[in-house]
């Protein structure tokens, strides 16, 4: 991914507010940001930790989403849940839901889109090997090169991200 300035990254965001994106907190190790390993930048808001946010670069510029992390954490019989964005298997807690208020007049009611995601967002370095989830027992290993597997998660973002855009 090519890197993003704070400008581009405060102007790029269809379900929030122009104050709510100046008041957003940044990545705390944003200077450190590993931008050649990742397809999205995705964090959990420093100041405000039941927010978190993604930004995608796309042709026609940086497309972000705000979402919201639930206030506690999700409780399930299942021991492994299944990211919808890269496809990493995780121990339950090491993927969420995380709503995003749709854009415009839609999201301004109330209405939301969820997603179950890695609950770091660190799913490009997870398909690059570069975090390992903690998951007990068997690991599924696939047979899709890494660029397969990145075009199938930018796939499901993309997805993911008209259904907020479209309001």
């Amino acid at each position: 991914m090519e890197p993003l300035t704070e400008k581009e990254i405060r102007s790029s965001f269809v379900n929030a507010t122009k104050g709510d994106a100046a008041r957003l907190k940044l990545p705390l190790d944003f200077a450190e940001t590993p931008w050649e390993d990742l397809d999205f930048l995705g964090w959990v808001d420093p100041g405000a930790p039941l927010r978190a946010h993604l930004v995608v670069r796309r042709q026609d510029g940086p497309l972000g989403v705000s979402l919201r992390v639930p206030a506690t954490g999700r409780t399930s019989a299942v021991k492994t849940s299944l990211c919808q964005i890269c496809m990493t298997g995780h121990a339950s807690s090491g993927v969420t839901l995380l709503a995003a208020p749709l854009a415009g007049a839609r999201g301004r009611e109330g209405n939301t889109v969820g997603v179950y995601v890695c609950a770091d967002l660190a799913c490009s370095l997870y398909l690059r090997g570069k975090r390992v989830p903690k998951l007990r027992g068997l690991r599924h290993e696939e047979t899709l090169s890494l660029e397969e597997r990145v075009a199938r998660a930018m796939g499901n973002l993309d997805a993911f991200l008209a259904r907020v855009a479209a309001g």
